[in-house]
């Protein structure tokens, strides 16, 4: 399966650690997968300005192509002024409204206090299930106590990291065969 992680903030590095650490579970439940990383960080992305995403050139071309060609997106973004960061919302500008029909999305969300915990569900699930995506229920939510020298050092934050990619993973087989099983009904 191809999978892409999109780091979602050009600025800070706690989701970069838990996209790693996610990165690294995908990798141990089976390393068949083709998985891309797309940190927003290391990215000179384009100003959405309307254009079609296949117009587009360099990394933001790289990063709307792999986005578009994935089966399963994981999302890790900072909460900032209790909301989505800027940047990751024109990520989505970039894209067709059907960017993510047939994907399955996982979200991973850090933030400096457990306040902020409905973000994903009131700001980003609304924007992925209206791009089409299928995204699982559960997320993880990273606090700022749960990290230290730029490391998780809370365990149960790596059992819930390896338990999103078990579950989104299982989601994607299952999507699949259904999938494949409608197409198999047609004989051309």
């Amino acid at each position: 399966m191809k999978i892409a992680l999109l780091s979602g903030s050009p600025i800070g590095t706690k989701t970069r650690v838990a996209i790693d650490r996610l990165q690294q579970a995908l990798v141990e439940q089976d390393e068949n997968h083709e998985i891309t990383l797309l940190d927003l960080r290391d990215l000179n992305i384009q100003q959405p300005d309307g254009r079609n995403y296949l117009d587009t050139e360099g990394d933001t071309l790289h990063l709307t192509t792999t986005l578009m060609e994935a089966d399963i997106i994981f999302i890790g973004f900072p909460v900032f002024q209790a909301a989505i960061p800027g940047a990751l919302k024109n990520v989505f500008d970039l894209l067709p409204v059907n960017a993510f029909r047939n994907k399955i999305a996982g979200l991973i969300v850090t933030a400096g206090s457990s306040k902020h915990y409905l973000i994903p569900e009131l700001q980003l699930k609304p924007i992925l299930g209206y791009m089409k995506a299928h995204v699982m229920q559960t997320y993880v939510f990273i606090e700022e106590s749960d990290f230290s020298n730029k490391q998780i050092v809370n365990d149960d934050v790596h059992f819930r990291i390896t338990t999103l990619a078990q579950d989104t993973l299982r989601m994607a087989r299952v999507y699949n065969q259904i999938l494949q099983e409608e197409d198999d009904q047609y004989d051309f």
